[in-house]
């Protein structure tokens, strides 16, 4: 089996968190396909956002994160994209569901409202957790 690649993006509002999450990622295992930005100047969102998701339509990555200072804007921009299904999470709980009910195809979190702690552990649920199929796998199709 191959290794997973994982894409992240941010902007300046989650540039800290998306390079801490980058090195759990990579402690994890995963290549980090890491999109930027790479410092705390202003930049726009929707920009990065398009970033990882033109990575995962385009087979370059399996699955991506996006970090902003809410993680609204993130999920907006990616979730405007036919087949992905961006799901914006703030504990682990919601970051397993995400996967096992909505198959999640990049989580967002946002810097400013989830404490670094938290949104680790989301990474960690989010990326151990495999998606149930079944009687969510029509639900998932529905959402094209």
């Amino acid at each position: 089996m191959s290794q997973k690649t994982i894409a992240v993006g941010a902007d300046h509002g989650g540039y800290e968190m998306k390079e801490e999450l980058a090195k759990q990622l990579d402690g994890m295992g995963f290549k980090v396909l890491n999109l930027g930005t790479d410092s705390s100047d202003s930049v726009d969102y929707p920009d990065f956002a398009l970033l990882v998701v033109k990575a995962i339509e385009d087979g370059n990555a399996d699955q991506g994160v996006l970090v902003c200072g809410s993680g609204i804007g993130m999920s907006i921009a990616a979730n405007r994209h036919k087949g992905i299904r961006a799901a914006l999470c703030n504990d682990a709980i919601s970051a397993e569901l995400a996967r096992q009910h909505n198959d999640a195809n990049i989580l967002v979190l946002g810097e400013r409202l989830t404490e670094i702690v938290k949104a680790k552990q989301c990474v960690e649920r989010f990326f151990s957790t495999d998606f149930e199929g079944g009687r969510h796998e029509r639900r998932v199709k529905k959402l094209g």
